[in-house]
């Protein structure tokens, strides 16, 4: 057993995070916030409070500088459900990525991994929840055997990232502070799972979850709970109870380094430091340095204008690249700054059409690679850039980005060069020849060629694309009409196969390496628009949505097995690369450009912020690696 501190390129290792735990002598400094409650006995003081072997945080000149604890940083969000975003931003996982996208132990004090078939977990003694309980191996026990395979609660089924070849690990507790994981076959999506911006949870807080459980509740006590709460099941109320990610449990204990404390509705959420947490600096300080997080419900459509008069401390959300120019004159003025960080999406803007669409022609004819191909071809990409982007994207298929060791000019550039002619040749080779009025083409059944490309509506810069794809499209008899939907309406139509395209932003992670999973290549996620139906079934075990039954997406599925099963990263960087050969010639979504920028409004006093980062979803969680738990205030001279 190798034990060293980078994830890459092989998984057989310890994963280790930071500095040696502090010695005897190390002296935990408390926190001024929770003095009182120390001084008063409702909070142990701070070496109590700690793992007997905290999570050491050091810094460098790439990471900021030590700070001081104390201050509220205010945040904007549209919806009260949008503060489930604030367990991404939190970022406390068991394993971690840092700044170089490499995994690192996090929570877990160590992660030892034989093969990726065995995955032994070492925890932190003495760590505790938010609410003081300990933090041991009975709350992955909880989860595995109470939980994921008790046939009575959701999810009834283990998560698709905990089978390998079918099948689920076997799990043992082998001490308080020790769990394993055994799989017969290697399961490398493991751990970029437990390190996800929506992370895999394998573990609960179990001395809390039991007061809703049927095998450990009184049942009498149980019974009221439910009826109070107005739910139809035991197991009704202990999923609303057990939703770590949703953050609309107060209640609920948590590990992640601020606890909301505001129930929904509300226009006001507040969360404050967690009195438990795991990490500290050189200086004794425990983490986090901010005490409260204030999160403001506003309309996302004024948002912008609102971080631009100085109401946020540190917003990017909701901000769009034709906001800088407004953000930037106002900056000084308003006592902030604005960043510009690159996006590490693979397309900033991407249509998907439903090819598992319910209309039968439409499904016919979205299989058809030729009309995918004409489609993009009938794009201008350089007039979008100059436009709409001030000429500073570039266009580009919906794939990995050039910081990407995957990257290939060939997959950027598949079917994105502007080609009417040859996108008509292609329609007409389809056998869609005859014509309406307005020259529009008519489909087999008679119908005109006319397209509807949903959108989100939460911003206009998806209109204004649209508009200039219309105007290249009618050039090949293609009529785009454009219908602006709420988001959740509009997943729920696309899983529903009532949507014929929608606009969105491509892949979350555009930064890939050999070592992380091609899974949004690949139909295996209700969310990939381009195929819910076929990804619901891989969600579901087969029980929902429809099996592939095109040989291209077929073939990504076995690709993606030989990808899990692959001996070593070369191996992995080979199924990568016909992956993306495959994706990029089939053109399932429609890239439109990459490369964009996205501001970051920063408050001026707002410490270890940096001022150039890579704004990605998965992985980095937006401000997750960048730590925001060592984000602090400087004091005004």
């Amino acid at each position: 057993m190798t034990r060293i501190r980078a994830w890459f390129p092989t998984l057989l290792l310890v994963l280790l995070f930071g500095l040696p735990a502090a010695s005897p002598s190390f002296a935990a400094l408390e926190t001024p916030f929770l003095a009182e409650k120390v001084a008063s006995g409702k909070l142990p003081p701070v070496d109590q409070r700690i793992p007997s072997e905290p999570h050491l945080v050091t810094f460098d000149d790439d990471s900021g500088k030590p700070g001081q604890p104390g201050g509220d940083l205010t945040m904007m969000m549209s919806r009260a459900k949008d503060v489930r975003i604030l367990f991404a931003y939190s970022y406390a996982r068991l394993v971690a990525y840092n700044t170089d996208l490499n995994l690192e132990a996090d929570i877990l004090k160590s992660v030892e991994a034989e093969d990726n078939k065995v995955f032994t977990l070492h925890l932190r003694p003495g760590h505790r929840w938010s609410d003081g309980s300990p933090f041991t191996a009975e709350d992955f026990r909880y989860w595995w055997e109470d939980v994921i395979l008790n046939p009575d609660l959701p999810p009834f089924t283990p998560p698709p990232e905990m089978l390998s070849g079918g099948e689920p690990p076997k799990f043992e507790v082998l001490d308080e502070t020790t769990v394993r994981y055994t799989w017969k076959e290697p399961n490398p999506v493991f751990l970029p799972a437990l390190a996800a911006a929506r992370p895999l949870e394998i573990f609960g807080p179990s001395a809390y979850l039991k007061k809703f459980h049927v095998k450990y509740a009184e049942a009498a006590e149980l019974k009221a709970r439910v009826k109070e709460a107005g739910q139809k099941s035991w197991a009704h109320l202990h999923n609303r109870m057990d939703n770590a990610y949703d953050n609309d449990n107060p209640d609920m204990p948590t590990l992640q380094p601020w606890v909301n404390t505001t129930a929904a509705p509300a226009e006001r959420f507040v969360f404050v430091r967690n009195p438990f947490y795991h990490r500290i600096d050189e200086a004794g300080h425990q983490l986090p340095y901010i005490d409260r997080i204030l999160v403001q419900i506003a309309d996302s459509k004024i948002i912008p204008a609102k971080a631009g008069a100085g109401e946020a401390d540190l917003q990017a959300r909701y901000i769009r690249f034709d906001n800088y120019t407004f953000l930037k004159q106002a900056a000084k003025r308003n006592d902030y700054k604005v960043d510009l960080w690159k996006v590490g999406s693979g397309a900033h803007l991407a249509l998907f059409p439903n090819m598992n669409i319910a209309d039968p022609e439409w499904r016919k004819l979205f299989r058809d690679v030729r009309l995918r191909r004409a489609l993009s071809l009938a794009i201008d990409r350089d007039e979008l850039n100059e436009v709409i982007y001030y000429g500073l994207a570039q266009a580009s298929n919906n794939t990995v980005l050039p910081r990407s060791p995957l990257f290939k000019p060939e997959y950027q550039k598949a079917w994105t060069n502007y080609d009417v002619a040859q996108a008509n040749r292609l329609l007409d080779e389809i056998g869609l020849t005859k014509r309406g009025s307005e020259n529009v083409r008519l489909l087999p059944d008679g119908r005109p060629m006319e397209i509807i490309v949903e959108t989100a509506g939460e911003s206009t810069e998806e209109v204004d694309v649209l508009e200039l794809i219309a105007d290249s499209w009618r050039k090949i008899g293609v009529k785009l009409f454009t219908k602006p939907s709420q988001l959740e309406v509009l997943r729920n139509r696309i899983y529903a196969g009532q949507t014929m395209m929608a606009i969105a932003k491509g892949v979350d992670n555009g930064i890939p390496t050999a070592d992380m999973a091609p899974t949004e290549f690949v139909p295996m996620d209700q969310n990939q628009y381009e195929w819910p139906k076929w990804g619901q079934f891989y969600q579901t075990g087969g029980t929902a949505g429809e099996k592939p039954d095109m040989p291209q997406p077929m073939e990504l599925m076995d690709l993606m097995t030989e990808w899990r099963t692959a001996k070593d990263t070369a191996a992995r960087a080979d199924a990568w690369h016909r992956i993306l050969a495959i994706h990029a010639d089939n053109v399932f979504t429609i890239g439109l450009i990459n490369g964009t920028l996205q501001p970051v409004v920063v408050r001026s006093t707002l410490r270890n912020v940096p001022d150039e980062g890579i704004f990605s979803w998965d992985p980095g969680a937006h401000f997750g690696i960048y730590r925001p738990d060592t984000f602090w205030f400087a004091r005004k001279s």
